[in-house]
């Protein structure tokens, strides 16, 4: 396994929640559990670290670096904009097939909300980001939107467990599919930031909770 290999491996641990917020990382353990060499270890935690993903702790080694609500709501901003152009892009570029997609994705999050099934409708948030992500064809807004989420990994999972949260999102998930399947450009766009400032002001409420 190569250090990029071990890189993307630890990258969607931490996106996945299985590595949290100051966790250790023991290089030692991390080759062993990858079947890699420490030496490739060391090069991917280098990679992290310059995402943003890991820090180094002096005499301490690596942990999973945790990202204050300052710096998690500048994320957000930030995501705000290339998602809004993605979406846009989206509108632009969708197909009859692609939209019927997207508009699949969108039942399945109702049926989601309907049956209180939290994981269902995560994975439908997901595959509703990703897949007007894709049909935008902005590569490098993918790639930065990616790091960007597993930055903030820890306000995701806080905010998905708040009760209400998926009633609460579910129109803005619903309002972003139809100004797409519309082709309407600026609609996408704008819906897209209508539900990440909903995003933000509920990363700010779950902190008081």
């Amino acid at each position: 396994m190569t250090a990029a290999d071990v890189a993307a491996r630890i990258r969607e641990a931490i996106s996945a929640g299985e590595l949290v917020p100051n966790q250790r990382l023991v290089e030692a353990d991390l080759a062993e559990a990858y079947g890699a060499s420490r030496g490739h270890v060391r090069t991917a935690l280098g990679e992290l670290t310059v995402e943003g993903l890991v820090e180094r702790i002096q005499n301490r080694g690596a942990r999973v670096r945790s990202v204050p609500l300052e710096e998690a709501l500048e994320i957000v901003e930030v995501r705000a904009a290339l998602e809004a152009l993605c979406a846009a892009r989206a509108a632009e570029r969708i197909t009859d097939d692609q939209a019927e997609e997207l508009r699949a994705i969108g039942r399945a999050m109702e049926a989601a909300v309907r049956d209180h099934d939290q994981s269902a409708y995560a994975r439908g948030n997901t595959d509703l980001h990703g897949m007007l992500i894709r049909v935008s064809g902005q590569r490098t807004a993918a790639a930065t939107i990616d790091r960007l989420r597993a930055q903030a990994v820890r306000f995701q999972y806080r905010l998905s467990a708040r009760p209400g949260r998926s009633q609460q999102s579910l129109p803005e998930h619903l309002a972003i599919i139809e100004a797409v399947c519309a082709r309407d450009p600026e609609g996408a766009a704008r819906a897209m930031r209508d539900h990440l400032a909903s995003v933000s002001e509920a990363i700010v409420e779950s902190t008081r909770d």
